[in-house]
């Protein structure tokens, strides 16, 4: 299998890494972002950034895909965390599981790297709603004592849309856990289960992040 340099720790000097041919370069980028994404728990974009500053290269120079970073990613798991990803990623199924089930009501999807497979401990969990009035959801959490911070960032759509984070502790892990619900409206639910390139459905509702928990627990 072939390796990238950036996952060995190798390649950064900044010089080095300038005078790469393009692919090679947006190779390197990809790496050293992925190993940011499993030990930090950053977001691709800001990963691909942070890879930037860290081998030297001009704020402006060609960044590599997502699906480039996530498969990156996916190396880096299966070449030094095979042996502690699987059941942290399943405690983060579990814990969102709790969280969806808790806001029912609101056609909750779990998207990111939880649904996606490549979480580790140190990612946080993003579960889509879908309302029908956009602050139902908040009034939900009001009522129930919940403690969030409210913002705004950027949706599925390139639209601006309201997050609601928390912090849910995890026993199974031992730590506490960000969660991030991000309030859509209803009518937004069309078209958001449509495949990417590769075919992979970006969300899962309820009854898919069920099924796999299920299959977790039978393994």
């Amino acid at each position: 299998m072939y390796v990238h340099a950036g996952i060995l720790g190798l390649g950064r000097c900044p010089n080095g890494a300038e005078s790469l041919p393009m692919d090679t370069q947006k190779a390197e980028i990809a790496a050293t972002a992925a190993r940011m994404v499993v030990e930090e728990g950053l977001e691709y974009a800001s990963a691909k950034r942070q890879a930037l500053r860290q081998l030297g290269l001009p704020a402006r120079s060609a960044l590599p895909g997502n699906d480039e970073v996530d498969d990156a990613v996916r190396e880096y798991i299966a070449l030094f965390c095979a042996d502690t990803q699987p059941a942290e990623l399943a405690a983060l199924r579990r814990l969102a599981l709790v969280w969806m089930e808790r806001l029912a009501d609101f056609r909750p999807h779990l998207g990111g790297a939880v649904w996606q497979g490549t979480a580790t401990r140190q990612s946080d969990i993003y579960i889509q709603l879908f309302c029908d009035d956009p602050k139902s959801a908040e009034i939900a959490l009001i009522d129930h004592g919940v403690a969030y911070d409210p913002r705004t960032v950027t949706g599925f759509q390139g639209l601006p849309v309201e997050a609601l984070s928390l912090a849910s502790p995890s026993p199974e892990l031992a730590q506490t856990i960000g969660v991030h619900l991000l309030v859509y409206d209803h009518d937004d639910l069309r078209g958001a289960l449509k495949p990417d390139a590769r075919g992979r459905v970006p969300r899962g509702d309820l009854a898919a992040v069920r099924r796999l928990t299920a299959q977790t627990g039978a393994s």
